[in-house]
């Protein structure tokens, strides 16, 4: 008998579900509780527009290495005591945060809170172990979508928190307790969850550092994509120095610059130590995964979770300084945007099982690209802030049901490596949002906006003519030499 996907179970697979998405959106309200808290902030130290919009950047900025690095760790270490220890000292960062006294201090400490934005990560991995895979895009939009939802729950709460206390303290209370509420949680989550099904096996990469691929072109493709992630630290730099912002000096400025060269010539060597086997032997078929596949989810996540993350950070912002509203009614109806994950991401998921993951996506980027596209005309002289939430909404809709139809393709690809490219991925989107907050620093909202429609249509585009739809079945190779076949479809 078919086994159908039953939501309201909390038993088996379920359960891991269940406690999992809970776990990612915990890490979500501690992470992400800076967007409603930033106007209290700003009120209680005196912080200008300039500085609030940096540390929407310094919050992602650590995002997009942690991602990368965590996605190695969960295939080595296993899912379980990865979301654990960051759910811990996830926590403990952002209690530090919250008593930070200065705008240095809370910069410093918003830039280590950007690691707690990996957590994604490491449930993408313990979804793909416990469902198969003509279900794994149900179960990883459920973990998304209503993980995610974690930023609409801070927004919901965290204000209310806050102004209960009538002081300008407020802000610390609320984002201290939540921290707490995270901590507790990750002791909880390591002791009542397990990496895989009982007499299931957890496929490991055979080699750590970084990424396998299968083939020369592959490699080189591999090693173009990870040029993006250390132009936009790069940019991010360039941001926070004398030049721009002034937090940081020329003398760091140029030491940062160095460490990320360095670091992405110490990264070449890795990834040439660690595929040197493969590009000299040619690895079986059966064992071949395409590269190109990773990179156009790369960009395509860069589209749909940087355009999430970098508009739930500003629109409670958007909707003070261009339409004047009370700070409160303003983070209400911002919450409304990441609320809509709780449908959004899992429909995007389910409709990828349903009627192909490729064909999911092509529709999911239609409707970012028109919706943004218009917004980019959006007139705060003329606009009706209906019309404006409605917009924002329908491209909400659009753009978390494509990051469902992402991940409901990632675990497809290569099992024992899933961790390490939903990580990439998943970099990915942190390099989005850091495009997209860094670009709203310099230009009005509208252009913002503008930027959004273009990127998603260009994305559009590279979906239409080189996305593959994954096929039959792949394979994972025992340490004892067993083959064992995966189904896809």
């Amino acid at each position: 008998m078919e086994d159908k996907f039953n939501l309201f179970s909390f038993s088996g697979k379920y359960r891991i579900l269940h406690l999992t998405w809970f776990a990612f959106f915990m890490t979500f309200v501690i992470w992400l509780s800076i967007g409603p808290m930033m106007p209290f902030i700003q009120e209680a130290l005196l912080l200008t527009d300039q500085q609030a919009k940096i540390l929407l950047i310094l919050n992602v900025g650590l995002t997009i290495p942690a991602r990368i690095v965590v996605g190695m760790l969960v295939d080595k270490f296993g899912p379980k005591i990865m979301f654990s220890s960051i759910l811990i000292l996830g926590g403990l960062v952002s209690i530090a945060f919250s008593w930070m006294q200065n705008y240095e201090q809370l910069a410093l400490m918003r830039f280590f809170a950007g690691f707690i934005g990996a957590g994604f990560v490491v449930g993408i991995r313990m979804i793909s172990e416990w469902f198969p895979a003509k279900q794994t895009g149900t179960a990883q939009g459920v973990y998304g979508g209503w993980g995610n939802f974690g930023s609409a729950g801070a927004m919901f709460t965290l204000p209310f928190v806050a102004a209960s206390f009538g002081d300008v303290d407020g802000w610390r209370y609320a984002i201290t307790t939540a921290s707490l509420i995270a901590i507790a949680y990750g002791v909880f989550y390591y002791f009542n969850v397990s990496n895989t099904p009982k007499g299931s096996t957890y496929f490991k990469p055979k080699k750590s550092g970084a990424m396998e691929v299968t083939s020369f072109g592959d490699l080189v493709l591999y090693i173009l994509m990870n040029i993006p992630l250390y132009l936009v630290l790069a940019l991010l730099t360039w941001k926070l120095s004398p030049a721009k912002a002034g937090l940081i000096s020329t003398g760091t400025t140029w030491m940062v610059y160095a460490i990320l060269v360095s670091v992405f010539v110490l990264q070449l060597f890795k990834i040439w130590q660690i595929n040197a086997e493969f590009v000299k032997n040619p690895v079986p078929k059966q064992s071949r995964y395409h590269f190109k596949q990773v990179a156009i989810l790369d960009w395509a996540y860069l589209a749909t979770f940087g355009t999430e993350l970098a508009v739930v950070s500003i629109l409670a912002m958007f909707y003070v300084d261009w339409f004047e509203l009370p700070k409160v009614t303003a983070a209400l109806l911002a919450g409304v945007y990441p609320f809509i994950n709780l449908f959004a991401r899992p429909g995007g998921g389910w409709i990828s099982d349903k009627i192909g993951r490729k064909l999911t996506l092509v529709i999911a980027f239609a409707g970012i690209s028109i919706s943004f596209l218009i917004l980019g005309n959006v007139d705060k002289d003329t606009w009706s802030i209906s019309w404006v939430v409605g917009l924002t909404i329908l491209g909400g809709i659009f753009s978390q049901a494509g990051s469902g139809a992402v991940f409901a393709m990632v675990p497809l690809i290569q099992r024992r490596l899933t961790g390490q490219i939903a990580g990439m991925v998943g970099a990915f989107g942190a390099t989005g949002s850091v495009l997209f907050l860094t670009v709203n620093s310099l230009v009005d909202y509208d252009q913002f906006f503008m930027l959004i429609g273009i990127v998603s249509t260009v994305v559009l585009v590279i979906i239409v003519l080189l996305l593959d739809e994954p096929k039959n079945q792949m394979t994972e190779v025992l340490d004892d030499g067993t083959v064992e076949i995966i189904k896809l479809n």
